[in-house]
């Protein structure tokens, strides 16, 4: 019997808020605790993370997964999911799944980063990325993988990115998608001024420093997984490499990647829209 299961629930989706609620009435029904992270509720052990929405709800649900060391599953209230794993018309599947324990679970690697040389150190899913945000001009952002100076960026911005986060941002800004397993970091520019500047792979060990030119009054933004986190200055360093950990997502069924990656990109051409970071 599980001892705990937590819900996420995506804040602005009334239909989203009414199937967690079904959901926790049939997990409390057969003796399971389900509690809401979101509203402070805790636990003292937890066997899964259940979020109500879309990737970007699960990226919130992964703080919690993270914190429990529990597996995380999305139930995808919208269009096709990179993460989320079902959707409403399997609700009495999941919950069936989640109460006999059937159920697989897939790791997906983490970024570490870090600013300058604080203590703490954050953790990413997606990616990790410099912005200039509302910054009028393009930042200058100096670029070392291994120790080795690989160059300048004069660019919007530049995107550290973990396979799973391959088909967010850095798809958008000409990365390349990477299929989940791979151990690897992918480096893109966003809009860079010289076309020198193409995407790059370095292994998921790599030691990424991005140093935010001293000689250019400028400032940046450090986005983890969508969420600005720290409004960067000239001078600043941030460093990324792989955490050594993963986040376990939990999959009832075959995980198609390709299928669902073809499915996405059909969606996004037949919207004529680009897609959000999350």
């Amino acid at each position: 019997m599980p001892d705990a299961v937590a819900i996420v629930i995506h804040p602005h989706r009334k239909d989203a808020e009414d199937r967690a609620m079904d959901m926790a009435r049939w997990l409390r029904n057969e003796g399971v605790r389900a509690f809401f992270p979101q509203r402070g509720e805790t636990a003292d052990r937890c066997q899964m993370v259940l979020t109500f929405g879309g990737d970007g709800t699960l990226l919130a649900g992964a703080e919690f997964a993270l914190k429990y060391d529990c597996p995380l599953m999305g139930i995808n209230m919208g269009t096709v999911g990179f993460l989320t794993e079902g959707d409403p018309d399997q609700m009495e599947l999941i919950f069936r799944s989640i109460l006999s324990r059937n159920y697989s679970v897939e790791p997906r690697g983490l970024l570490q980063v870090g600013i300058n040389d604080e203590p703490e150190k954050m953790l990413a899913l997606n990616d990790a990325v410099i912005t200039r945000g509302g910054y009028a001009r393009l930042i200058q952002v100096e670029t070392w993988i291994g120790g080795e100076h690989w160059g300048t960026f004069v660019a919007d911005g530049v995107i550290a990115a973990t396979p799973t986060g391959s088909t967010g941002y850095s798809l958008s800004a000409g990365g390349p998608v990477i299929a989940p397993g791979v151990e690897c970091i992918a480096v893109t520019p966003v809009c860079a001024h010289s076309l020198q500047h193409s995407p790059c792979i370095v292994p998921a060990d790599a030691k990424i420093r991005f140093l935010l030119r001293a000689e250019r009054d400028q400032q940046a933004q450090l986005q983890i997984d969508g969420r600005s986190v720290r409004t960067l200055t000239a001078g600043d360093t941030v460093r990324v490499s792989g955490a050594g950990r993963s986040l376990k997502l939990a999959r009832i069924r075959e995980y198609r990647f390709f299928t669902v990656l073809r499915n996405k990109l059909d969606e996004w051409s037949s919207s004529g829209t680009e897609h959000n970071h999350t």
